[in-house]
């Protein structure tokens, strides 16, 4: 098991490398297939020995080879986000009894195939909508088709539930935005931010949707009360990307949705 979590650690990292070069063009609307990595400052090609995980950075001091112009944090953290994640989806899977699979796992186990591709999307929307403030299409429509066609494959009897769970996050969405419209005449959230509510849905079901929206809601308001008091945002006037938050109230729910929706009956006297 130790083995397998370090090989699918360094794995998440290469792949880590590729979201980040994902991150970068899918706004720009430039190939993330054609083109050699090129250093942002000095345009020169970056090499082999450029692009290993981290390691290069590291090795670096965090400097270009060819120019040494001071390299940002932001590709070592997706790799090395990448490479955890992996590594924390494995484990949730293995001893998560929410996931209907065999602790006996490798690298070709479907199931853990679909989970990675699932947190490789998530790792890419947070990271654009963090950057750039989008969510992309090109990432957001392939993965809902990937996450209706495996329940539509292995879960037929709860496809219903993800369907209707998918339809009211989103209709949700689109009703808290027309509210906030009315009243402040300014969008609450994106239409990416709708979609991915409907993928959330999706992939999440009931009742674990409610886990993760209510963990992107809660999240998001703490950090903007943190910046409010830092005097970082005005209140009511600055926005923030809801993506990220709607990325952790995701993985939230994939970790912790169970126990959290169980403690919330107990709380609420339902159970």
């Amino acid at each position: 098991m130790i083995l397998f979590v370090i090989t699918l650690s360094v794995i998440g990292a290469f792949i880590g490398s590729f979201l980040g070069v994902l991150v970068d063009r899918i706004p720009q609307n430039k190939s993330f297939i054609k083109g050699r990595s090129k250093c942002n400052f000095c345009n020169h090609d970056l090499r082999i020995f450029d692009l290993i995980p981290v390691f290069s950075y590291l090795s670096q001091k965090g400097k270009c080879r060819y120019c040494r112009e001071k390299l940002s944090l932001f590709y070592p953290i997706i790799e090395l986000t990448t490479g955890i994640m992996f590594v924390l989806i494995y484990l949730a899977i293995t001893l998560n009894s929410q996931f209907s699979i065999s602790s006996e796992l490798s690298i070709f186990n479907f199931q853990l195939i679909y989970y990675l591709i699932i947190v490789s999307a998530l790792i890419v929307v947070f990271f654009t909508d963090l950057k750039y403030g989008i969510i992309p299409d090109k990432i957001l429509f392939p993965v809902i088709l990937i996450s209706f066609v495996w329940i539509f494959i292995n879960y037929q009897s709860e496809l219903l539930n993800h369907l209707l769970s998918a339809f009211s996050a989103s209709v949700f969405f689109v009703t808290v935005s027309l509210l906030y419209y009315l009243v402040r005449k300014k969008n609450a959230m994106g239409g990416g931010d709708i979609k991915f509510a409907f993928f959330m849905g999706l992939f999440l079901g009931f009742p674990n949707i409610v886990v993760g929206l209510y963990s992107a809601f809660l999240t998001a308001a703490l950090y903007s009360i943190i910046l409010i008091i830092w005097r970082k945002k005005a209140f009511l006037k600055d926005s923030i990307p809801f993506g990220p938050f709607l990325v952790i109230g995701v993985f939230i729910s994939v970790f912790l949705g169970n126990y959290l929706w169980q403690k919330a009956l107990v709380l609420l006297g339902l159970l």
